[in-house]
């Protein structure tokens, strides 16, 4: 796991600490301090099959960049399919969470379609406590610590609801085949009509069941890419036409070239 939603060269060194446990259902976490100040190493913002939020405790914040303009951040939240962006900061000290989509209402306090295609100040999301939190925190010296106060503070999250099961189950499937089952097939799978599937999966997850395929089927592209895989190997594999096919995915959701991705 890396900072953010990043598949860029990071450089400098890096101190990455993970949980003893999966302490929270539906939520990984992660922790990234920079060691060497001032690199400004730059990530690049992916489209996902989580939702993902990072915290900066440290100093200095998060810069993001998109078109043309840039945002200092304490925090933030990616949906599934944020416009392409970059961040830096003068040091990386934060706490990573990805949230699967079905659990996003209950941990994060915000339904995944309010998420969909921005990166989202955290403080927006949740108000007064996300600098509260930050300065907890910042104050304490382990990580073990701060897994301890960030699993604290999401159990007593207040929910906004649950996805349909219905909901659930289509996502489910789309994960467990890489991306690679067709819409008509859910909604025949949950006997509903394409539309009724089309307008509750969007509301409840963020995008459409065609795009959540794309962005399933992508990262498992990508993985197997940065993982040294011959391309044409990656699209066949991956059920993409052929080699055009892939490289325009990965460019509309990552806004690079694969080989940009993977070197």
């Amino acid at each position: 796991m890396r900072p953010i939603v990043s598949e860029a060269e990071l450089g400098g060194d890096w101190e990455v600490a993970a949980p003893d446990s999966n302490r929270v259902p539906g939520a990984m976490m992660g922790g990234f301090l920079e060691r060497v100040v001032g690199t400004g190493a730059p990530m690049r913002v992916c489209a996902r099959p989580e939702v993902t939020v990072v915290i900066q405790f440290g100093e200095a914040p998060l810069r993001v960049t998109a078109g043309g303009e840039q945002r200092q951040l304490g925090g933030v939240v990616a949906g599934l399919a944020p416009m392409p962006q970059q961040v830096t900061a003068d040091r990386i000290e934060c706490l990573e969470i990805r949230l699967s989509p079905l659990s996003t209402r209950t941990l994060l306090g915000a339904a995944p379609s309010e998420l969909r295609g921005e990166v989202v100040d955290l403080d927006a999301v949740w108000g007064r406590e996300a600098p509260l939190l930050r300065e907890q925190l910042s104050e304490t010296p382990t990580w073990a610590g701060r897994f301890t106060i960030l699993t604290a503070f999401l159990a007593h999250r207040e929910p906004v609801g649950a996805a349909d099961p219905e909901v659930a189950a289509c996502w489910n499937r789309i994960v467990a085949t890489g991306g690679r089952v067709r819409v008509q097939e859910l909604a025949e799978w949950t006997g509903w009509s394409r539309q009724r599937l089309w307008s509750r999966f969007t509301a409840q997850v963020g995008v459409t069941p065609k795009q959540a395929a794309k962005i399933v089927r992508f990262r498992h592209a990508l993985d197997r890419l940065a993982a040294g895989q011959p391309v044409a190997d990656v699209a066949a594999i991956c059920g993409y036409a052929d080699q055009p096919h892939l490289h325009r995915e990965i460019v509309a959701f990552a806004g690079t070239t694969p080989r940009t991705l993977t070197h």
